[in-house]
């Protein structure tokens, strides 16, 4: 049985929006990874700790989040504050004995580009490697009572 993640991807609006068309045709032709889950959000800095970790508690073996350039974000300093909550979050699975590696933030820039599908590529490598998120383990003996 191989193993298919389930990795969840918070993209900024600006980054994403060319990513997207055609209900992201283009993207699956370039070689995206059909085991990502696309969620567009106005910007990465509204995106909270609490709903990064809620992405692995609903199945997520590995977490994306894409934001504009450090320098040129749409939000002014949106993909600042964003990597800054992506480090919170790798610390706290490394205090739970969880690879750090399983949430990564790219900061790119807008439009359909080569880089956007190479971070895709690289997640999803990175999560085959590491294997399916040591939560799923967890939740099922909670669900189970025992």
């Amino acid at each position: 049985m191989s193993f298919e993640p389930k990795i969840t991807l918070f993209s900024c609006h600006y980054t994403s929006q060319q990513s997207c068309a055609e209900q992201g045709k283009e993207l699956l032709l370039l070689g995206f990874p059909t085991t990502i889950s696309l969620v567009r959000v106005p910007c990465t800095g509204k995106i909270q700790v609490t709903s990064l970790l809620k992405a692995f508690e609903d199945g997520a073996d590995g977490v994306l989040v894409v934001g504009c350039p450090k320098d040129a974000c749409h939000n002014v300093k949106g993909s600042v504050r964003a990597a800054k909550r992506v480090t919170a979050v790798k610390k706290a699975l490394e205090e739970l004995d969880v690879e750090g590696g399983r949430i990564e933030m790219f900061h790119l820039p807008r439009g359909l580009h080569p880089e956007f599908v190479a971070a895709g590529v690289a997640m999803d490598k990175k999560i085959r490697t590491l294997g399916p998120s040591p939560f799923h383990s967890e939740m099922l003996f909670r669900e189970s009572g025992e």
